[in-house]
């Protein structure tokens, strides 16, 4: 619910257009008062976990008559909360109520324990303390009340009830689809006692191994302060961002063409075996594409026509020698019909298609999206762009809510290995975000390798099937020369029509591609003369302005 207060009068706006009267004066009265009689939140996704806990999203009025600041200072920003000895914390603390361990910032969750198995949380977010953050969630924190809690009604119906970010509420989906545990068998009393939920990471959370570890981390505490480690001693499975200077015969292409794979890395979760366990260091392995986790193997002698990126690398530069990799990329080194040989390995015998659920959930929920936009699949390819070309001014709140799920998706991935932030961290100390069960490094190397092998294997079909190579990748975007500007004037097609098998297909289902900016040669060579030869065209393809970097998180 959106509370928001006027004239002395405080309102919380519901989904359906629901509205209640708050008679609470403070915040320990709103909190008693959303459990007892307000009776928010959502039901489980899995039967082994747990209902959403009500979520209470504070206007600024109601947050300055609750008596909490519109904005956090300067210090409370960089801490991400308010200091301990503030009123408001005060007030809550001697209602015996608790809060986490992240206290009273943008996201607070306020609980009490568990009790005869009942259960007491609400959570509150505070919109004046950036928490709807316009990466997200675009001007989402500037809608009527009415209008927010339907744009967050729909987001918590279709993926999850928000529990922090998009890209916390991305992690914690998972584990809702796949709960740490489950009731275990009844003992000779008639009680039970929670167990591990098969196909789940656990309640603990285990070790990465030495490669997957990115810098800081303690396992990695031996290493001299400023080294820089080589690809044998780090797995380095990143997003593409590569480019190449134009032939002369494309420089007489009028265009450069940008194409965007829908939700790129959820589609590569569906389908990836991960993990779930620790892992299990051995030498000279026998390589097997079932089993995931990183191998060390040489795969420099691996010929690649030079237009094209390697598979093997973000930067699509050849190997140089030994390199780390994920599963996913030796398994497509013995595709294309290469001898992988691995010098050592940290396996997980363990494992499953664990984000499968995650991916379906995320899927539902942007197509249902897309539909509301009226982008709708089944399409033909000429009406898919025409639909496309204006969709995000046929529904304002529904383009805010896809902007929302696309970035639930990436913060997802991305969170999976979260780095150390705030102050007071030094290298070789832990970070909070290592005592999570889901902080697995592992995973994210696996989903993003196989996002970037799916459009490898896609551009070596476009190249057999036109002659037609990249100019540039970045992330989930590729460029391709073109005599025209659509993507139909150069994605190759059969005899009647449609897409060679194999290749990019436009469509609106994750996984296939639609049209992200085209811009003339002209435009790409002065983007070369200006900014150098290592220019990536595809971060601004979209718009024709200065690239961008784009981290793949």
């Amino acid at each position: 619910a959106v509370v928001d207060a006027a004239d002395g009068r405080v309102t919380a706006y519901c989904v359906g257009g629901l509205l209640l009267d708050v008679p609470a004066t403070s915040l320990p009265g709103l909190v008693e008062w959303t459990l007892a009689e307000a009776r928010l939140g959502a039901p489980r996704l899995h039967r082994h976990g747990k209902d959403a806990d009500p979520l209470l999203v504070l206007t600024d009025a109601a947050a300055a008559h609750y008596g909490l600041p519109d904005r956090l200072g300067d210090e409370e920003r960089r801490a991400g909360r308010l200091p301990g000895d503030h009123p408001a914390v005060r007030q809550l603390t001697g209602a015996d109520w608790r809060l986490t361990r992240r206290g009273f910032g943008p996201w607070a969750r306020v609980y009490r324990p568990v009790r005869g198995g009942v259960r007491a949380c609400v959570q509150l977010c505070v919109l004046g303390w950036n928490a709807l953050e316009p990466r997200s969630w675009g001007d989402a924190a500037q809608l009527p009340p009415a209008e927010l809690a339907q744009l967050l009604g729909t987001y918590a119906t279709r993926v999850l009830t928000p529990r922090g970010s998009t890209a916390v509420t991305g992690l914690e989906l998972m584990t809702a689809l796949h709960p740490p545990t489950r009731p275990g068998a009844p003992d000779a009393d008639g009680r039970r006692t929670s167990e591990h939920n098969p196909g789940s990471l656990g309640s603990r959370p285990v070790d990465c191994a030495p490669c997957e570890a990115p810098d800081g981390h303690p396992l990695l505490a031996r290493l001299p302060r400023f080294h820089q480690r080589t690809p044998d001693e780090v797995l380095d499975e990143e997003a593409y961002d590569w480019a190449r200077p134009m032939t002369d015969g494309e420089c007489l292409r009028r265009y450069v063409v940008g194409i965007d794979v829908n939700l790129a890395f959820a589609a590569a979760a569906n389908g990836t075996t991960v993990g779930l366990g620790p892992p299990v260091h051995v030498r000279n392995p026998a390589f097997d594409a079932k089993t995931p986790g990183s191998w060390l193997v040489d795969l420099s002698h691996v010929e690649l026509d030079p237009r094209l990126p390697s598979p093997f690398t973000p930067t699509g530069e050849r190997p140089a020698g030994p390199a780390w990799y994920a599963t996913p990329t030796v398994a497509y080194a013995v595709e294309l019909g290469h001898r992988v040989a691995p010098l050592e390995a940290y396996l997980r015998p363990e494992s499953g298609r664990y984000l499968d659920a995650w991916y379906g959930r995320l899927r539902d929920a942007y197509l249902a999206t897309m539909a509301d936009l009226g982008v709708t699949a089944g399409l033909a390819p000429e009406d898919f762009l025409r639909a496309m070309a204006g969709h995000r001014q046929t529904d304002p709140r529904a383009a805010l809510l896809l902007t929302a799920i696309k970035a639930t998706v990436k913060g997802g991935i991305g969170k999976l290995r979260e780095r150390a932030h705030g102050g007071g961290w030094r290298p070789g100390q832990a970070w909070p975000a290592l005592s999570r069960p889901t902080w697995r490094p592992d995973i994210r190397a696996a989903v993003i390798a196989t996002s970037r092998i799916n459009m490898h294997r896609k551009m070596m079909k476009v190249a057999a099937a036109a002659d037609l190579y990249p100019l540039a990748v970045a992330t989930d975007c590729v460029v391709y020369p073109s005599d025209g500007p659509s993507p139909l004037d150069f994605l190759p097609h059969t005899a009647d029509g449609k897409p060679v098998p194999g290749t990019f297909r436009l469509g609106v289902s994750p996984g296939m591609v639609k049209h992200e900016g085209t811009q003339t040669t002209l435009w790409a060579e002065a983007q070369l003369e200006e900014y150098g030869p290592d220019v990536n065209i595809a971060r601004s393809i979209k718009d024709g302005g200065a690239p961008a970097a784009d981290s793949g998180e």
